[in-house]
This record gives structure tokens, sequence and C-alpha cells, in this order.
């Protein structure tokens, strides 16, 4: 008879043991499901995360190399007290960096100061008294200036916008069109407190220089981060009045010297996992003595950390269940084939080759694993997904606390010159922020899984009856037909 229609008849005939078989394959199969599911969905997270995260190289002023020439004229002439003297960033010279393979896009950041000519400032009184914005809120006309202004070459680029930390709510933002141009955008608070909407025009004053007045257009409102005001020092204006310009009109209040420059540049990198390389070839490009290059992937770093993390667990969840998964059934087929000793003596006698009782036992597992995986593939999904979300929600919190102990890595942006306040940078994109968004497993049942789980289940299987079956090759017809 053939070894597939015994098969077939002993796994009919044994329904309850087949039963049982069915349900303990099943329940292996679903945890080994549920961890390649994990794994491959990680592996995904972590390849999105290259574009959703990314990271950025932002070319500076060498602070270092300021400090030591400072250093140096402090040393050798004691009359006049030494300043320090930053280089700005030449747009000629980013160019170079810009046109490497893995630059995405390119954001320059200008920064400088102004006064309120035609508005008020939004004021913040603190627990001393004062305030930033002048008397009563009024205008004000200082030296450094009431009113911050932050020019870029797309607030979309910058980190308050590309972090979803500031919106816009009305109008739009400042983009690569707005180059040369006197558009402007501003904060909601500022625009409900002087009654301005997008078509509205404001006149700021400049506060050094000739101090001109410049009229400028409003293009769009935003909404600053909550959480703007409280990372303000308490000599700083409020976030409310800090309005966005094209890089140009920022150069423009810095005075002529500054055309053609900015604070900084950042370049957002395509593939962040070769941050590193696009950072060694871009040095190559500059006067390192002059500017710096600083990189930051930290984002994209916390969530392949996660991931990799996750990804770690999920392969140990599928060996560790795949070698625990093999000692049971084998076990099972052990005293599975003890009660068929007498069947196996028969088949002996007849003249049955031993590879053949093999191969029925081998076939009759196969018919289970083949339900087993139809099972394991409708439940292994919603396994999955309870480990993955628990995973993420763990290795999420732990990736968190360790970043926030280490520190935030800095920019490298700079100020950039007459009137600029806060290095301009850190509040227009030049850093990327930490990501503190959960990264979520999108854990889908493809036809891949399911081969994979399906190889898997026939290596089982196959160790299984290797393991059990070693006892039948030793086996002599007579004795056990006699005993």
């Amino acid at each position: 008879m053939n070894f597939i229609k015994r098969a077939w008849l002993n796994v009919w005939a044994k329904k309850g043991r087949s039963v049982l078989l069915i349900l303990v394959s099943s329940a292996i199969l679903m945890f080994v499901l549920a961890g390649l599911l994990i794994r491959s969905a990680a592996v995904k997270a972590t390849n999105q995360a290259k574009a959703d995260v990314g990271a950025t190289v932002t070319l500076s002023a060498n602070r270092q190399a300021a400090f030591k020439k400072m250093q140096s004229s402090s040393s050798s002439s004691k009359s006049s007290r030494p300043k320090l003297s930053l280089t700005p960033v030449k747009l000629s010279d980013a160019s170079k960096i810009a046109k490497l393979s893995n630059v995405k896009s390119t954001n320059v950041t200008s920064s400088t100061a102004v006064n309120a000519s035609s508005y008020d400032v939004v004021s913040t009184s603190s627990s001393l008294g004062g305030n930033s914005g002048g008397p009563g809120g009024m205008k004000s006309s200082t030296s450094s200036g009431d009113t911050q202004i932050d020019g870029v070459t797309a607030t979309s680029l910058a980190t308050d916008f590309s972090s979803k930390q500031s919106k816009i709510t009305k109008g739009r933002g400042i983009t690569a069109a707005d180059k040369n141009t006197n558009h402007v955008v501003i904060e909601k608070e500022l625009a409900s407190q002087n009654d301005l909407t997008v078509g509205d025009t404001v006149t700021v004053k400049e506060s050094s220089g000739d101090k001109a007045k410049v009229k400028m257009t409003i293009v769009g409102i935003y909404k600053a981060s909550s959480t703007s005001s409280s990372s303000a020092g308490p000599m700083s204006t409020d976030p409310s009045n800090t309005m966005y310009t094209s890089y140009t009109l920022a150069n423009t209040f810095k005075g002529s010297k500054y055309a053609g420059t900015a604070d900084s540049v950042t370049f957002n990198v395509r593939n962040p996992a070769k941050v590193g390389s696009l950072k060694t070839a871009g040095k190559k490009l500059i006067n390192t003595s002059k500017y710096s290059l600083s990189t930051d992937d930290s984002s994209y770093q916390t969530v392949k950390a996660s991931m990799n993390s996750v990804e770690g667990f999920a392969n140990k969840i599928v060996w560790l269940v795949a070698i625990a998964g093999t000692i049971i059934l084998a076990l099972i087929v052990i005293l599975m084939i003890r009660e068929r000793r007498f069947e196996i003596g028969v088949l002996l006698s007849l003249g049955e080759a031993r590879w053949k009782i093999i191969a029925q036992f081998f076939t009759e597992m196969l018919m289970v694993i083949v339900v087993a995986v139809a099972i394991a593939g409708a439940g292994g999904k919603f396994v999955g997904d309870q480990l993955g979300s628990q995973l993420v929600a763990q290795s999420t919190t732990t990736q968190t606390t360790s970043t926030s102990a280490s520190g935030q890595p800095g920019g490298g942006g700079q100020p950039g010159g007459n009137g600029t306040r806060g290095g301009g940078p850190g509040n227009t994109g030049s850093t990327s922020k930490q990501a503190t968004k959960k990264t979520d497993l999108d854990i889908s049942v493809s036809a891949v899984n399911l081969a994979e789980l399906g190889g898997f289940g026939l290596a089982i299987t196959f160790l299984s009856i290797m393991i059990a079956s070693g006892g039948i090759l030793r086996l002599e017809p007579k004795k056990v037909l006699i005993s």
C-alpha cells in the first residue's frame, strides 16, 4: 500500500490524536509567526524611519577655531578686550555640499532682531515684574530688537514645523519662491493682539545700521508650540514675537555685508544611515578652519535602536519557540511511535522499506502542519499585535529615558551678526529634535511570512520525526511481533 495513502487513513482514523497534534502545532507556529511578523515589521519601521525621521548635517562657523583665535589675540594684546568673531557661512561654499548625492534638501538659516513699528509686540511678565515687550506690552525700541526674525529657505524645513510643534493655521508658510521678497509669517497671538490677518502689512525698524523702516506682507499665520515659552530664557522675547521670512530678507536687516551668507545651512540627508559619509565628503569641500560640519541623526538612531531591540527580541521568540516546539513535537511523536510498534513490525515483516515508514510518519505530520499553518496564519497577527505593542512601548520608554539622561546634541547654529539673537538655527531647523512620536509597528501577514512559517513548520516536523524515528532503524520485525 502506498505510504501516503496509509498516512491519510491513519490521520483520519485517529481523529482525537490528529486534533491534539493540530492544536499543539498551531500554538507553536502561532508564536513563531508572531515573531516573524514583529521582526519584519521592525525592519520595515527602521527603513521607513530613514524617510520620515531623517538626519541632518549642519554647516556653520567653526566656534572652536574662533575661540582659539580670540584667546591668542587676548594673550598678545592686553590693552583691549578681545571679541569672538564668527565667520558667516558663504552660500557659495554651502552649494558645494548641496550638490552631493545624499543631500535631499537644503535649509538656509539667517536670524536677526528688529523693532516693532506698526504693531504691538506680545509681552511676557516674569516673576520679577519685568516683561519682554516694553511697558504694558506697547511698542519698545531697544538696541537688540523686540521682534525675532528667523530667515529660512522654507518653514516646512524648520525644526518647529517639521516636528509639528508649530503649524500654519492661515495662509501658507515661507517657501523657496519667497526669496528676495518681503513676505512674512507671524504668530497667531501676535496677529490676534494686533487684528492682523493674511494680506495685511506690518512695518518693522532695523535695530542697527541706518535703522530704516521696512514694510512686510503677511502671507501666513502660524501657531507656536505651547511649550515654546517655557523653553525661553528670562531675557528672551515672547515666542509669539518670532516672525519667519526668507533668509534674504533677514540678511537685508543685518546689513549689506551679510548678502549671500547665512548663520548656518542645514542639509537634510536622504539616507540617514550614510550621514557619516556625507559629513566626511563635505569636509573635503570646505575650509575647516572657518567652518564646521555637525551631524544630527539622533531621532533616526533612537527609532533604529528601538526597532533593533524589538527585532532582536522577535528573533529570540522565533528561535526559542522553534527549539521548544521541536522538542515538544519530538516527544509527542516518540510516544506516538511507541504506541505503533506492532504496526511498524508488521510493515517491516511485509518487506516495507524503513525509509517509507519514516516517510509515512512525516506525511502524517505534514498534513497536520498544513492545517496548523492555516490556523496560525489567522491567529498569528493578533498575537503579533499584542506582543508588538508591548515591546514597542517598553523599548520606546527605555530609549526616551536614555536620551533624556544623555542630553540633546547641539546643532551648530551660530549668531549671525548685527542684532542676531539666539543663534537662529536653534529655532529654525539646524538641529533635529528628538523624536517623541511613538513608532507603531505595521504588522500584517504576507505571502512571504506564510512561506517562512511553512518553512519553519517543515523544519520542526523534519527534526521531530528524525529524533523520534531513530529507534525504527534498529527494530527487528521478528522481535517486535514476538514481544
